[in-house]
């Protein structure tokens, strides 16, 4: 897999959430043009994009911020977790209570609580910027 890519309100605040947990940015753009709207299956496509990698340079994710056409909201506008589709992005880090500490001003909220799993990871899910899911992972065990 080459990347991931999510439709996001606001390009700034998401690359600086992504940042926090560690990615780092590689290099912003824009797009536009036929190739765009070909690729896509939009007219008119003009986007402003980010790609954002992983420390180890092995993962990327592709935040996108549509100018046009206008991005459409979710129905319902912060849908749950078993909602069919993308369902989160995971990332592992080092310690998960810093990790939420850190997201918090970013407008990070946990859905639910910190659970251990078996011992031998604790997880959470806290919705990100523009109602991303983010799943986060410390291995204990």
């Amino acid at each position: 897999m080459d990347n991931v890519a999510i439709v996001v309100n606001d390009l700034d605040a998401a690359v600086a959430f992504f940042t926090e947990l560690g990615m780092e940015l590689e290099g912003k753009g824009e797009i536009e043009g036929p190739f765009a709207d070909q690729t896509v299956g939009l007219d008119g496509v003009r986007t402003d994009i980010a790609m954002m990698r992983t420390p180890d340079g092995h993962s990327k994710l592709e935040l996108t911020k549509y100018h046009a056409p206008v991005a459409i909201g979710a129905e319902p506008p912060q849908p749950p977790p078993n909602t069919v589709g993308l369902h989160r992005v995971m990332f592992a880090v080092d310690d998960i209570h810093d990790s939420i500490a850190r997201l918090r001003p970013h407008g990070a909220e946990l859905l639910g609580e910190v659970a251990n799993y078996e011992n031998v990871y604790l997880l959470c899910y806290l919705r990100g910027p523009s109602g991303i899911i983010v799943g986060l992972a410390e291995q204990t065990g």
